[in-house]
């Protein structure tokens, strides 16, 4: 029996990178899971194929969970889909940089809308479908959220952001056996992190990272699962940072 046998998983932005990675390992682990995507159908198909091709089981469900409407009828129609809904990851992101005299207001509108409002719905819906004995609500911030690199300025606010509410949700549904924690990965190599850092910025945060590399999706996934089973079961309210040391 593999430890999340019986559990159904819902992992927004899981066509790529960090996503794609929690979404394998929960399979892996033995949940049913839907692979949330906004444009990437190809990507995301893919995944649930590499998914079932391993023996696991997949879907993927087309939202844009910046929209409110549409991040609460993701987790409805995954729901109805599954027939219950025991783990949520809010893993979908944007991370594009602007210096604070760059910045404008569709900017900090477009990283709030999904980094912030979308994980605010689809937790509030999928608080109302968890089972009796509890859920899993974890979300992926990010360690800029408490340092200060150059041009992420919204990008760091709206994780702090995700943090702050990390925390109150675990306090809010912690009596409905909810646990609530985040995820805090520093640079991680994906499409994500090679549009939004050069080179030579990746190499200098290498060496400033005491395991001396760049984060792999894996790495992450690998604290998602941790934290989606029942090993975590008295962790909740916290931002567990992922990212090799790096300071």
């Amino acid at each position: 029996m593999k430890r999340l046998s019986g559990k159904a998983a819902v992992v927004t932005g899981g066509a790529r990178g960090i996503g794609a990675a929690i979404a394998e390992r929960l399979a892996a682990d033995g949940a049913d899971v839907v692979i949330n995507y906004s444009k990437s159908a190809g990507e995301a198909e893919a995944v649930a194929a590499r998914i079932r091709a391993a023996g696991g089981k997949a879907r993927t469900i087309k939202a844009d969970v910046s929209d409110p409407a549409q991040a609460k009828a993701l987790v409805e129609t995954a729901f109805k889909e599954l027939g219950r809904l025991d783990i949520l990851v809010n893993n979908a992101g944007r991370a594009d940089t602007a210096t604070l005299e760059q910045v404008d207001g569709r900017h900090v509108q477009a990283h709030f809308d999904l980094n912030v409002s979308g994980p605010i719905f689809a937790t509030q819906a999928a608080a109302a479908r968890f089972p009796k004995d509890g859920g899993r609500v974890i979300n992926v911030s990010s360690v800029v959220a408490r340092s200060g690199f150059a041009g992420f300025g919204v990008y760091s606010a709206t994780k702090g952001a995700l943090n702050a509410l990390t925390r109150v949700w675990a306090a809010e549904l912690g009596p409905k056996g909810v646990t609530v924690n985040a995820v805090a990965p520093g640079p991680v190599d994906t499409d994500m992190a090679r549009a939004a850092l050069s080179d030579e910025y990746r190499r200098q945060l290498s060496a400033r990272t005491p395991l001396g590399r760049i984060g792999e999706p894996a790495d992450v996934a690998d604290a998602v699962a941790f934290l989606a089973s029942s090993d975590a079961r008295w962790v909740t309210g916290q931002v567990i940072e992922t990212a090799g040391g790096i300071s």
